[in-house]
């Protein structure tokens, strides 16, 4: 009850200000909070996907347009086949559900797949052509899956495909700056500017996440695990990036 009381709290507070525009997620900590209860570490991962889902309808709630996930990253190939194999259907499903679910199109919420997509397994890969396809259109909220992603691989991707349009004169040398070169990341619609990125798990690092959209963002570290994160965290970390905004304002 005083936890609930103290989020309605933090929720009006954070209502009265301007909101961020962009929020990304690295969501740690999946395993260990399955080892941390005695299940087998895969359970980790399905109860990470339904914190997702709740995170996505929190976003909506407050008034956060754009959403980037970081699902699997282009390390994480590296990990037993068995492990790859498990979060790859279940990102399968999860993608098939926001094709089902009726809040996807009442809020009319675009999906977009930011990772190097040859690298997915075929059926994935049908799967997130579809989502994209049937979503393409909706322009109110968007939400951005990082899946096989790797930011260094973003930027260099981004690079050949600016070389290839200077040497089929689609572009000039002379016309490329920042916000060209926004343009060829893997998303659109404010992608290339996140306002906060929340890690979960404890660790204090990026993991490659978004490089070029970070560089001017608030970075916030969560101590818990990714299953266990709670909406008073989310709206701490908002609350955060406002009070930091305001003191950049009023220098």
């Amino acid at each position: 009850m005083i936890r609930k009381l103290y989020e309605l709290k933090l929720l009006r507070e954070i209502k009265r200000k301007p909101l961020p525009k962009h929020l990304a997620i690295i969501m740690d900590g999946n395993r260990r909070f399955a080892r941390s209860k005695g299940l087998p570490e895969f359970m980790g991962h399905v109860f990470g996907s339904k914190k997702a889902e709740r995170v996505l309808e929190w976003c909506r709630e407050i008034g956060i347009k754009t959403l980037t996930m970081y699902a699997f990253s282009t390390e994480n190939f590296k990990r037993k086949e068995e492990e790859k194999k498990n979060i790859f259907e279940l990102a399968k499903k999860e993608l098939k559900r926001l094709i089902k679910d009726e809040r996807t199109h009442k809020y009319r919420m675009r999906v977009k797949i930011v990772g190097r997509r040859e690298l997915l397994p075929p059926d994935v890969l049908e799967v997130v052509e579809e989502v994209e396809r049937v979503t393409k259109n909706y322009d109110n909220y968007f939400l951005n899956v990082a899946l096989a992603y790797g930011g260094r691989q973003e930027i260099v991707d981004a690079i050949r495909s600016i070389l290839k349009d200077v040497k089929e004169g689609k572009i000039s040398i002379d016309e490329i700056d920042e916000n060209i070169f926004s343009r060829y990341l893997y998303s659109d619609n404010g992608y290339e500017n996140v306002d906060i990125v929340i890690r979960t798990g404890g660790e204090l690092r990026l993991s490659n996440f978004l490089p070029w959209q970070t560089a001017s963002s608030l970075t916030y570290f969560v101590d818990v695990y990714w299953p266990a994160f709670r909406k008073i965290d989310l709206l701490r970390a908002i609350r955060t990036w406002q009070n930091i905004r305001a003191r950049y304002i009023n220098r």
